[in-house]
């Protein structure tokens, strides 16, 4: 089995860790951590504008945008981009110093720090030749996601349901006074680290 792109070109899954012997997505908890970390991240990055076209026409004009077609980047630092903008980025990786934040979370603030100042990839500037078999064809991530049989049951509007505290599972009641093992909880929390957005 080779390589194959779910839902936006760029992120390439091996086809053993996605599927099984007969074809059919494989559970999510039996893929390896980083397949189904990327696979999930990929749901919310399907849809989504271009970047490039992004710092252009801005939310006021988010309209104008072309839909993201490929993914660079790690999960929750990636950078999207059309067909149309993915030559820039592939040139600044490859001869503006780009290469430099491969495998960072600041490739994405890089990128889009470079093409905001006017960087951009010189005329006729190849880019990347893809092979693309059935470009059209590329796996819906959620549709994998289902098929594979996320962990997470998710209602028709897409949000994880959360239990309430007051069910069976032993929680406190919300409205109860705290108690000391809930300072003891509250003391471990690290309030300076920054999360991704």
């Amino acid at each position: 089995m080779g390589k194959v792109c779910i839902g936006l070109r760029g992120w390439r899954f091996d086809e053993e860790a996605v599927f099984d012997r007969e074809g059919a997505f494989r559970p999510m908890d039996e893929m390896p951590e980083e397949t189904s970390t990327r696979l999930s991240r990929l749901t919310a990055l399907v849809n989504r504008p271009c970047d490039a076209c992004w710092l252009i026409h801005g939310d006021e004009e988010v309209e104008r945008c072309n839909p993201a077609a490929v993914v660079y980047g790690e999960p929750m630092a990636e950078v999207l981009l059309c067909d149309d903008h993915e030559p820039d980025f592939v040139y600044w990786f490859r001869e503006a110093g780009g290469s430099e934040y491969r495998g960072t979370d600041d490739v994405e603030d890089a990128f889009h720090e470079w093409f905001a100042d006017g960087g951009r990839a010189p005329g006729g500037y190849a880019g990347l030749s893809h092979v693309d078999t059935d470009p059209d064809e590329l796996p819906d991530p959620e549709a994998v996601l289902e098929a594979a049989g996320d962990a997470r049951e998710r209602p028709a509007d897409g949000r994880i349901e959360v239990e309430d505290a007051n069910s069976d599972t032993g929680a406190a009641d919300p409205e109860a006074e705290p108690t000391e093992a809930d300072a003891e909880d509250v003391e471990d929390l690290d309030l300076s680290r920054e999360y991704p957005r």
